[in-house]
């Protein structure tokens, strides 16, 4: 058995202060552990784009980050886009745009970096492991991996989430917050809904242990 270290953290959703705190609190190697955000970096709190800065520096450091898609990065880049100008206002986004407004030196200057952009186009849709699934929001039951939609993965919540199916292997996901993570025979939430004013967690792994941090 591999003894890598694998660190996953759930929905941040703009809070920069304690992602902080959850990066030093899990005494990540960033030479040696491999570190995943399960998606949903933006919108709600007060510091979308700082938290984007951060992983941004903390990928400067390490080759071992990966960072998967949340349906908020979805409608994002969808209101950027001009596909959909409605749904990233009337689910956070307003916060978001403040955040990089706030934070821009000059109006000549691009709202959104092109670092951010480049981020944004570059997460994940999934990622396999050897005894787990990360993905944002959940599979659809009675569906093989490989046919799984987009918009479930981002999206599904109470059929995936009410489901006893076995999908071969754990899925780990985010998107639906708890009070405490949600922990299942065939699948781990770890979205606890930081943002809310509940937690920020980690789940480490192979030990299935959890960290967290609270405002």
């Amino acid at each position: 058995m591999s003894d890598e270290k694998i660190f996953i953290i759930g929905d941040v959703h703009g809070c920069l202060e304690m992602l902080q705190r959850l990066i030093d609190k899990i005494e990540w190697n960033p030479a040696s552990d491999r570190l995943i955000f399960i998606g949903d970096y933006i919108d709600r709190g007060n510091n979308s784009k700082g938290v984007i800065d951060f992983i941004l520096k903390l990928k400067e450091d390490s080759s071992l980050i990966q960072c998967l898609i949340g349906n908020h990065e979805q409608m994002f880049l969808d209101y950027l886009s001009g596909v959909d100008s409605q749904s990233s206002l009337l689910n956070g986004g307003i916060s978001t745009l403040r955040s990089y407004e706030e934070m821009r030196r000059s109006q000549d200057d691009p709202l959104i970096p092109s670092s951010h952009l480049a981020f944004f186009s570059s997460l994940l849709t999934m990622i396999e492991l050897e005894h787990y699934y990360i993905v944002h929001a959940g599979f659809h039951p009675n569906i093989e991996i490989k046919d799984q939609s987009f918009n479930d993965m981002i999206w599904i919540r109470r059929e995936f989430i009410d489901s006893d199916y076995d999908f071969g292997k754990v899925v780990i996901f985010g998107h639906t917050p708890f009070n405490s993570p949600l922990v299942m025979k065939n699948k781990i939430g770890i979205d606890t809904g930081a943002v809310f004013g509940n937690y920020l967690t980690c789940l480490e792994l192979p030990e299935e242990k959890f960290h967290s941090v609270r405002p």
